[in-house]
């Protein structure tokens, strides 16, 4: 099994979500492992469940601290324990855009309710009150605008006549702890995941004018609309254990230059001869604004003279 990513984990108060994040990551299949627990209040009972499990902690109040001297101190201990990802569970704390910057789109949260359905506090009552059939839990990215980040996974909880908000709170509670491990372990390892990563290749390669998608030589395939190909995806496609985005060059000169600067990154693609490279996606560090940079060039280059030329306007403005 390949290496677990690392997750520090964020709480305020009991950690029930941490417990279930934790106990999910001693399943041998699990892709992440919990290094540590980190919470703004040092009398958080989840701090001593972490500590009883043998897990690092880290416990600093945030009273008499500024928000942004409070953030700063944990983002240090976090980036100290090696972390490579961000869990909240229950972190009762609204965090500094700068906090959220720095983790971007490695920092996920659970939230009870139906996003965008209630966000913020009380969202059974509201849920309750507003007659719903369902309320319910949700898994999301964090970004600077509160329970706002993009979905990665649901589950609707049914709300039975007569419910209490503590009644339905302890029914999401068990949909919380189902959820949040099966987000997590997905979320990262996507950036291996041949699907994921065709998907953002497909989203780049598609906003480009007049391209179209097909399938050659078995991978999917980017082109011109009744023109040549500027990009093909690999995944894995030749049993090299490589998940690659193949795009047109210059030739010969630049693929030896891109291979020997970077020969983890770059790599000649089998068939496709001295005007094409392989650009690894699976290493966990792809920018893709390089890729859609990639993709852009090599449209560019099969593109006819016309409609470059479009291209090469709008891009004046």
């Amino acid at each position: 099994m390949a290496e677990r990513a690392k997750v520090a984990v964020l709480i305020s108060g009991s950690g029930t979500n941490m417990a279930a994040l934790l106990y999910a990551s001693r399943a041998a299949d699990c892709p992440y492992e919990i290094v540590l627990v980190a919470a703004n209040d040092p009398e958080a009972k989840g701090l001593r469940l972490a500590e009883a499990e043998g897990v690092k902690t880290f416990a600093l109040s945030h009273k008499g601290m500024k928000r942004a001297e409070h953030d700063a101190a944990m983002d240090a201990a976090i980036r100290a324990s090696g972390a490579q990802w961000v869990a909240l569970a229950g972190y009762m704390r609204i965090l500094t855009t700068g906090f959220v910057a720095g983790w971007e789109g490695r920092m996920v949260n659970i939230h009870p309710s139906l996003l965008p359905k209630y966000t913020g506090l009380h969202t059974h009552e509201r849920a309750i009150e507003a007659g719903d059939s369902h309320g319910g839990v949700s898994v999301h990215l964090v970004t600077a605008e509160l329970d706002d980040g993009p979905i990665l996974g649901q589950t609707p909880v049914a709300i039975l006549p007569g419910d209490s908000a503590d009644d339905l709170a302890a029914r999401v509670l068990i949909a919380e702890h189902q959820l949040y491990s099966r987000c997590l372990a997905a979320l990262v390892t996507r950036e291996t995941s041949a699907e994921w990563l065709l998907e953002q290749v497909r989203e780049r390669a598609l906003a480009l004018p007049e391209s179209d998608e097909t399938v050659s030589h078995g991978m999917a395939c980017f082109g011109i609309v009744k023109g040549k190909k500027f990009a093909y995806f690999n995944g894995n496609h030749h049993g090299d254990g490589r998940k690659a985005l193949l795009v047109k060059i210059s030739g010969l000169d630049e693929q030896a230059m891109r291979i020997e600067q970077e020969a983890d990154r770059y790599f000649r693609p089998a068939y496709f001869g001295d005007g094409w490279l392989g650009v690894r996606l699976d290493l966990g560090d792809t920018d893709w604004d390089a890729v859609a940079e990639w993709l852009s060039r090599s449209w560019r280059a099969v593109a006819p003279k016309k409609l470059a030329a479009l291209m090469n306007a709008a891009d004046a403005f």
